[in-house]
């Protein structure tokens, strides 16, 4: 094409409607370099991170936040969260901040230290905006916003609580009893109404009438526990044996544990697809990623994954499931339909904790 600047040397044209005809012409090529220009910029210039789902996992050894880009694979920063040390995180509903419990350095049940605080990152300055301190050491573990209050619900172990944070004032505003010890991990019902604790040490859950702060019933479980969910429907509650290879499903109807599902090796983390059809649980012991079938709660397919994995979050769409993997450094991207691991992202020290914090509305 003639540059623009050259125009005035094309030979003279006789003629308005030439004359008119050549602009024309320049017009539309002009316009046409412009509007591809426009687009090949908009596909390389990356989204702000409040444009755009992210994955966020705490890495214990780094003490750190690690933001994730799903899309790339790519861990776009980590935020010191200030504190020794965080194990779990939780997103807002809105996508825009991190909520990290400060849990200390031990393990449950053992001698360290004892966290009081929640460290709470803006995501897309990916900075430590402020710390929420409950009052008196807890050991804070899990955090979950509720479904419909908005309300961040967080587990302390050493006072045998719930505490609850309002989000916007930024400060606890309740806490509600669990009635055991090491009250570990926390899932709550779709109508926000039932809390159910996987209390470690008891063997036990507490199953939580949170509006009105009461426990309902404890569940004898086996000797000792760890972690819990929830079915999509809410009809079932599960949490894993950590004396037998099994994991118990409790009725929710009854509050009693209605079977015991046999598995390759002890268990961990666990979550259910969006779908409700299949729950995803990590085996540390075994380096794998079990698919269990909710229908007729068989495995159905067995997954490896690199060293310790941890948890599991799946994304909206029931693509893509996320393993951490602690002593590998790393977040595996799993097709859910393959079974095959998409992408290995490489995060930090004693990755641990995920969630998803989905894009925030403009």
């Amino acid at each position: 094409m003639t540059p623009i600047r050259e125009i005035e040397r094309l030979p003279r044209i006789e003629g308005r409607a030439k004359m008119h005809s050549v602009f024309r012409t320049v017009f539309l090529l002009a316009a046409a370099i412009t509007a591809c220009t426009a687009g090949v910029l908009s596909e390389s210039t990356p989204k702000s991170d409040s444009n755009r789902d992210l994955l966020l996992v705490v890495n214990k050894g780094d003490q750190t936040l690690g933001i994730v880009d799903p899309e790339s694979g790519l861990q776009l920063a980590t935020v010191p969260v200030e504190g020794t040390t965080g194990h779990e995180v939780a997103a807002s509903p809105d996508g825009r901040t991190a909520w990290v419990p400060i849990y200390g350095n031990s393990g449950v049940g053992s001698p360290g230290t004892d966290g009081r605080t929640v460290a709470v990152i803006d995501l897309k300055s990916h900075t430590r905006i402020a710390t929420v301190d409950l009052g008196h050491p807890a050991r804070p573990h899990c955090a979950i916003f509720g479904p419909k209050n908005g309300r961040l619900y967080v587990t302390a172990e050493l006072t045998r609580s719930i505490e609850v944070i309002d989000p916007n004032k930024r400060k606890v505003v309740d806490s509600i009893p669990t009635g055991e010890p090491q009250s570990h991990m926390l899932a709550i019902s779709s109508d926000g109404n039932r809390g159910y604790t996987a209390n470690v040490g008891a063997g036990t859950v507490s199953v939580i009438d949170l509006p009105n702060k009461r426990v309902l019933v404890v569940i004898p479980v086996s000797a000792v526990v760890q972690r819990i969910a929830i079915s999509i429907d809410d009809r079932w509650v599960f949490t894993a044996d950590q004396t037998k290879p099994q994991l118990a499903v409790i009725d929710t109807q009854t509050n009693k544990v209605k079977t015991w599902v046999p598995l390759p090796d002890l268990r961990f983390g666990m979550t259910p697809t969006h779908d409700g059809g299949r729950l995803l649980i990590t085996q540390p012991a075994s380096d794998s990623v079990l698919v269990l079938n909710l229908l007729s709660m068989k495995v159905e397919r067995v997954i490896h994954v690199p060293a310790d994995p941890q948890e599991i979050v799946v994304r909206p769409d029931d693509r893509i499931a996320y393993v951490s993997c602690d002593q590998s450094k790393q977040v595996v991207a799993i097709n859910l339909s393959s079974g095959k691991i998409e992408k290995v992202i490489e995060v930090g020290a004693g990755a641990d904790g995920l969630a998803w914090a989905a894009a925030s509305p403009q």
